[in-house]
């Protein structure tokens, strides 16, 4: 694509995707309320807040692609991710449907499943099952992408990402951690692939702790080069029983009262333990 957009620009993901993306585009327009830094030849900065449909709109003017990041990465203050995450994801989406804007990758996350239990395999097919409002509000961004792909015909590639770190700093991230090569290579099969509708996938490097089946990324092409245990920093970290027992680690403690309760066929659904 000649002119591509990457909102939430600023951030550390999109920071670490930059270089990726810029040398296969004629021009990269960087979208956030703050402007990043060290901006090459072919990238621009358009300050807009996303809450704002206006702003969003005069953003994505002349774009044919947009690589969504902006929103709260985490946080439990409903109020401030309704508007970065729930307002800014629909306001995004709406924009593009006014510029006929063609593809949209949605960087989802994780935490739109984090609720099964680690050791069980589970594919973008399962249901959604959030660990936190952060991750409720990516598994309404997914229904917003498919909602404008029904409606409109912009075409979606949400990507569940695991763990964008420099690097794995947990055994768990270990697990999910996805790097910036990988994660620039699934952006432009998101981008380009012709077989995208509103398709949904998980972002994470070439792993031996199998969390996710990711056969539909693979089917797309996607062929990860990192591996996450040859780039792991351990760092010092003791998760609590209800993290451990959960894909979504620290996240699933929000408000929880700590009794660890699986569903039907996970294997404790009659028999919640109770943990301290």
């Amino acid at each position: 694509m000649r002119r591509l957009a990457m909102t939430g620009a600023a951030g550390r993901v999109g920071t670490l995707l930059r270089p990726f993306l810029r040398q296969h585009v004629e021009h990269l327009s960087l979208i956030d309320v703050h402007q990043p830094a060290d901006l090459a030849e072919n990238e621009s900065f358009v300050g807009a807040d996303l809450s704002k449909l206006d702003e969003a709109t005069a953003a994505l003017a002349g774009i044919k692609g947009v690589v969504h990041l902006a929103g709260l990465a985490s946080g439990i203050d409903m109020n401030a991710i309704l508007q970065a995450n729930v307002l800014g994801t629909y306001n995004l989406y709406e924009a593009a449907r006014i510029n006929k804007v063609a593809r949209v990758v949605y960087a989802s996350s994780n935490h739109a499943t984090g609720f099964y239990p680690r050791g069980q395999i589970i594919s973008p097919l399962d249901p959604m099952r959030p660990d936190s409002p952060y991750g409720l509000s990516k598994c309404w961004g997914e229904l917003v992408a498919g909602l404008y792909y029904d409606t409109s015909g912009v075409r979606s590639l949400s990507i569940r990402i695991g763990n964008a770190g420099t690097y794995p700093n947990s055994e768990r991230s270990i697990a999910i951690w996805i790097s910036a090569r990988d994660l620039a290579q699934l952006v432009r099969i998101g981008l380009t692939h012709p077989s995208i509708a509103a398709t949904v996938v998980y972002g994470v490097s070439d792993t031996d702790e199998k969390w996710w089946e990711n056969d539909l990324a693979a089917r797309l092409g996607y062929q990860p080069q990192d591996r996450p245990r040859d780039h792991a920093h351990i760092e010092d970290g003791v998760e609590g029983a209800v993290a451990r027992a959960f894909q979504g680690g620290g996240f699933c403690e929000f408000n929880h009262d700590g009794t660890i309760r699986m569903r039907d066929g996970e294997g404790l659904a009659k028999n919640p333990e109770a943990v301290s």
